[in-house]
């Protein structure tokens, strides 16, 4: 069975973007040995196939127009090259020491199941999927068409390509995909790692719509790596690719299962509704992997949960700040007198609430300029900080002020042209400042909060203190530290709607004033 040492956001609930091969002395001094011979004789020969493998690959559409790439591939450059490219694929992964790949189920037809989904995802060794899906094709970003035999490949795959930071290019991959998917057998099965990015396999993370956009039935796919010691998987935090790549190859062997479940044919509401589809897909593959089913997401890089349309940060930008203040010396008394000095800068009309680091360390009363700039660092992408973040995040935490009192303070900070009410702009900012990261999707907050086009601050309170979703925000993310019930790092917000909320008494009884 594989081992996962991994990080977790509680000792119940594991975080699925932290992971660490963690390594007795003995199995250190083995993989020094074993990977000094082994890590460059393999990736060696399986570069050496790689090779090979690109002028195979170029040839395929070799001489081919626009309009005849723009069409399955038919004829000879089908039946010579593609098992050409299959046996070559799988010599690379046996070479990377995947000696044998163990399928079980079976795999459906192109008719019965247009798309493969395929989770958890690990890392890039997650390919070896390919094979026993006969080199399904897939969809990639369009920066790694312009990577050296990589490029060549996906071309040879007739992928889907997709750049995440133009719109209009996710546009056109969503009609294509989309085109692909319904083309009733013209295209040829398609694969998605559904989740987007890489996790530890601890959890699923909330999956990408894109598979399920054109409400055709799914086969769901289970990948796994059952050995005793986990070396393929890395993520957002811990294990890099080539510390990942080095472990795996180290290895005498390494172990991978793919499972095909049953076919999973949408009802009309799902096929109305991708989100819902994609939700209930994660469940069904997280109940037959054994994981909890999260409304984890990676966005901007940073790992986020989900709730009503706000994201907040798995790793609290507020927490962290506190424990540095804690740890260069500052108790209760000093926070709360530092965050006097910040609210009175905030408001103060001729400083502003923008600040350098150097300016931070003398608010905080800071001798360390470098725990300022790290400070810096949890909040903005420079050195360059908004105090009201910084504020409004460590209150709520460090238990100074109410709530109530807290969003008066923040609503009053952000009501920049002092009209008693926030634009749908300024409430996405607030809640930015409030939870400690970018809100993008505060339209829902919007609409439930305004009364004919107005925001006031008794309406904001009245809906975060006593709508269902935005109770839960306010009542497990903007608590003290000593309630222990901070969202992010108390618990993940399960889809499978088993798990049991440890805190419940102490949110019932939550006092706002």
């Amino acid at each position: 069975m594989e081992r996962n040492e991994c990080h977790s956001a509680t000792h119940e609930y594991p975080n699925p973007f932290i992971c660490q091969v963690k390594l007795t002395r003995a199995q250190r001094i083995r993989g020094i040995i074993l990977g000094s011979i082994l890590f460059p004789l393999r990736v060696t020969l399986a570069a050496l196939i790689f090779i090979i493998m690109w002028p195979f690959a170029r040839l395929r559409l070799a001489g081919l127009s626009e309009e005849e790439r723009s069409r399955p591939i038919k004829g000879w450059r089908q039946w010579l090259l593609h098992p050409i490219l299959w046996s070559l694929s799988r010599a690379a992964f046996m070479i990377l020491g995947f000696l044998r790949i163990r399928v079980t189920g079976r795999r459906a037809d192109l008719k019965e199941a247009p798309v493969l989904v395929v989770a958890p995802h690990s890392s890039f060794l997650d390919m070896l999927v390919l094979l026993p899906t006969q080199l399904a094709t897939v969809v990639s970003r369009s920066e790694n068409a312009s990577l050296p035999v990589i490029g060549a490949l996906l071309e040879f795959n007739q992928a889907v390509l997709v750049s995440r930071k133009d719109p209009e290019s996710r546009k056109k991959a969503v009609t294509q995909v989309t085109e692909r998917l319904t083309s009733n057998g013209y295209w040829p099965q398609m694969l998605m790692f559904a989740e987007g990015t890489t996790t530890n396999g601890s959890a699923l993370i909330k999956f990408k719509p894109g598979a399920f956009l054109a409400g055709v039935p799914v086969q769901p796919v289970l990948l796994r790596y059952p050995n005793k010691l986990n070396t393929v998987r890395w993520s957002y935090k811990g294990t890099t690719w080539f510390e990942a790549l080095w472990h795996t190859t180290s290895q005498f062997y390494t172990n991978s299962t793919v499972e095909f479940l049953p076919v999973y044919k949408p009802s009309l509401e799902e096929k109305n509704n991708p989100n819902l589809y994609a939700d209930n897909v994660q469940k069904l593959m997280a109940k037959a992997l054994g994981v909890p089913a999260t409304d984890y997401v990676m966005e901007g890089r940073v790992p986020v949960n989900q709730l009503g349309g706000l994201s907040f940060p798995l790793e609290s930008p507020a927490r962290e700040t506190l424990s540095l203040l804690h740890r260069n010396g500052l108790g209760a008394h000093e926070v709360e007198a530092a965050l006097d000095r910040m609210l009175d800068r905030c408001q103060s009309g001729a400083q502003g609430s923008k600040a350098s680091a150097e300016e931070l360390a003398s608010i905080l009363g800071l001798t360390d300029r470098p725990t300022a700039v790290t400070i810096c660092g949890l909040y903005s992408k420079d050195e360059i900080v908004d105090l009201r973040q910084i504020y409004l995040t460590v209150a709520a935490l460090s238990g100074s002020v109410s709530f109530k009192s807290l969003l008066h303070t923040g609503f009053t900070l952000f009501d920049r042209e002092g009209r008693g009410s926030l634009s749908a702009e300024e409430l996405a900012d607030l809640m930015g400042a409030l939870l400690g990261f970018p809100q993008r999707h505060t339209a829902e907050l919007y609409t439930q909060a305004s009364i004919q086009g107005r925001l006031t601050e008794e309406n904001l309170m009245r809906v975060l203190t006593t709508h269902p979703t935005y109770q839960r925000v306010v009542n497990e993310y903007m608590q003290p530290l000593e309630a222990g019930s901070q969202l992010a790092n108390r618990k993940a917000v399960n889809n499978n709607g088993n798990m049991r909320n440890g805190n419940e008494s102490l949110y019932k009884n939550k006092k706002f004033e």
